[in-house]
């Protein structure tokens, strides 16, 4: 087996510079879509302010992601407030296992989206490719029941483009800085739910 190259301080340090300048740019390039994150979290908002809550769904490091955001707004964000409605549909094991095995991999989110959603929820739905098929199907289930659907992408927003009914998408194609910006918009979203809830 072959040993694996090892890199040197000075290699590392010039890697580590070049991400960040990466994530410096593309995050100047996201401030363009300002306007579209402001008008999704003042329509979600709108919808928690009327009862409703907040599901996330995505895999693997987006999994990560919804569970983050799920929790900026179950505990505080910024401000001291009530406690906000807002589920993680990736965290509960037993749920994920159960609806796999039995309805496939695929259902794991639109089960519980059917299971849990009501007309005045919003679903968030995050994918970097904009293809995952169990995201798809949880987004097609929401917007059967009527609920509001948000996804976050990366730049070519994938089949999620043709479904929600507010897309953000982030400019890369490079999952790891997507991965980056999709916590950065969902910051700011839960800091605009705040403004309006409190």
């Amino acid at each position: 087996m072959k040993k694996a190259a090892r890199i040197d301080g000075t290699k590392a340090a010039a890697r580590i510079r070049s991400a960040f300048e990466e994530s410096s740019g593309n995050y100047a390039k996201l401030a363009e879509a300002a306007d579209a994150i402001a008008e999704a979290a003042l329509k979600i908002a709108d919808r928690m302010r009327r009862g409703g809550k907040v599901m996330f769904c995505g895999n693997g490091g987006s999994a990560a992601g919804a569970q983050h955001l799920a929790a900026e707004l179950q505990g505080r964000y910024l401000r001291e407030r009530s406690p906000l409605a807002a589920i993680a549909l990736t965290a509960n094991s037993s749920t994920l296992t159960a609806i796999a095995n039995d309805y496939g991999y695929g259902q794991v989110f639109a089960r519980q989206v059917g299971a849990l959603g009501k007309a005045e929820d919003v679903l968030v739905a995050i994918s970097t490719s904009g293809n995952s098929r169990n995201v798809i199907e949880a987004l097609k289930a929401a917007k059967g029941i009527g609920m509001f659907t948000v996804g976050l992408t990366g730049s070519s927003g994938g089949a999620l483009a043709e479904i929600c009914d507010a897309l953000i998408r982030v400019p890369s194609d490079h999952t790891p800085r997507i991965q980056e910006m999709h916590i950065g918009v969902g910051h700011m979203i839960c800091e605009i739910i705040e403004d309006c809830l409190i």
